[in-house]
C-alpha cells in the first residue's frame, strides 16, 4: 500500500488548465490522468480510473463509467473509429450524408481549399461562411464580401487566424477529442444560408442513442418528423451521436454529426447525467 501511495505522490500532475503545446507533447499513455483532472475541474465529478500494471499506465475504467459525461470521456480516448473520424471531418462527412440520405440535404460546398491564399473570392457570393473542417466553431461569417475585402485589417486578421487553425489540432484545445486528431485540415466555404442576414437560421439538435432519437432541442413544427427519420438513417452505426440540422427557406439541411457534445462536460440538472448515461453502452457494436 505504501508503494502505491508513493507512486501516486510521485506522479502528481498538478491542476488544469494546461496550455495547448503542453498537451500536444504528452505521451498518449498519459491522457487518462490528465483527462480525469480536467473532468473533475470542469464538472466536479470523478472519472473512474484504474491502473494497468501490465502496461504501467492509468486507463479509464469502462465498467465504472455510468453517467453520460463519464461515457463521453471514455469515447474520446477509446471509442474513435475511422468512420467516426470521417464523419467528424466537415468535408468527408458530405460523402457519408450523400450515401445515406441524399445530396439534397447538403449545403453547397462553394470551394474547398488547403490554404487561405487559395480562396478565389471573385467566385464567391456576397455572403458566405469560411470554416475549417477539423475543428468546432473554427469559422468566420462574411455577410458582405465587398466590405470584407475592402477592410484590409479584417482580411489580414481572418487570414492569419484561419492559417493558424490549419496548423493546429483541435483535440488539444478541446480536451482530447481524438476523433479530430487525424483529419487533414482544409477550408470549406459554404453560402450563408439565412432567411434574414442578421438572424441565424433555426437549428435542430437530435440526440441519438443506438441509432434511435431520444432527445430533441428546438421545435421546428412539421420538419420534426422528417429530421427524426433522416437522423435514424445517419446514426445506425453509432452508439451515440448528436445530429445537427438547420432550416432554410422551409427546407431541412444537414449541419454536422457531433460525437462528443460539449466535450462531455454537460451541466445536467437533477440526475439526468445518469439517466442519459443509461441509454447506451460504450465499447459495444450495435450492428
Amino acid at each position: 500500500m505504501q508503494n502505491i501511495f508513493n507512486f501516486l505522490k510521485k506522479n502528481d500532475i498538478g491542476n488544469p488548465p494546461w496550455d495547448y503545446y503542453f498537451l500536444q507533447n504528452l505521451d498518449e499513455k498519459e491522457y487518462p490522468q490528465y483527462l480525469a483532472k480536467i473532468f473533475n475541474y470542469r464538472t466536479g465529478d470523478k472519472l473512474p480510473l484504474k491502473y494497468n500494471f501490465k502496461t504501467k499506465n492509468w486507463i479509464i475504467d469502462k465498467n465504472k463509467c455510468k453517467t453520460f459525461n463519464q461515457k463521453m470521456q471514455w469515447l474520446k480516448l477509446y471509442g474513435v473509429t475511422s468512420l467516426i473520424c470521417d464523419c467528424t471531418d466537415k468535408v468527408k462527412v458530405r460523402d457519408y450524408v450523400k450515401e445515406k440520405i441524399g445530396k439534397e440535404y447538403l449545403k453547397p460546398a462553394l470551394q474547398i481549399c488547403d490554404k487561405f491564399g487559395e480562396i478565389d473570392f471573385d467566385k464567391l457570393p456576397n455572403s458566405f461562411v469560411l470554416k475549417c473542417n477539423h475543428g468546432c466553431k473554427w469559422q468566420y461569417i462574411i455577410k458582405n464580401k465587398e466590405k470584407y475585402l475592402n477592410n484590409e485589417l479584417l482580411f489580414k486578421i481572418t487570414g492569419k487566424k484561419i492559417t493558424g487553425w490549419l496548423e493546429q489540432h483541435y483535440c488539444y484545445f478541446n480536451n482530447f477529442e481524438l476523433n479530430y486528431k487525424t483529419i487533414t485540415p482544409k477550408i470549406l466555404i459554404e453560402p450563408l444560408m439565412r432567411d434574414k442576414i442578421n438572424i441565424p437560421s433555426v437549428e435542430i439538435e437530435i440526440y441519438c442513442f443506438n441509432g434511435i432519437p431520444k432527445l430533441i432541442l428546438e421545435n421546428a413544427d412539421d420538419l420534426i418528423n422528417q429530421s427524426f427519420d433522416l437522423s435514424i438513417k445517419l446514426t445506425k452505426k453509432f452508439n451515440f451521436v448528436r445530429v445537427d440540422w438547420m432550416i432554410y427557406k422551409n427546407k431541412l439541411y444537414f449541419e454536422e454529426l457531433t460525437f462528443i457534445p460539449y466535450s462531455g462536460f454537460h451541466n445536467f440538472i437533477n440526475n439526468y447525467d445518469l439517466k442519459f448515461g443509461q441509454l447506451f453502452n460504450i465499447g459495444e457494436s450495435i450492428e
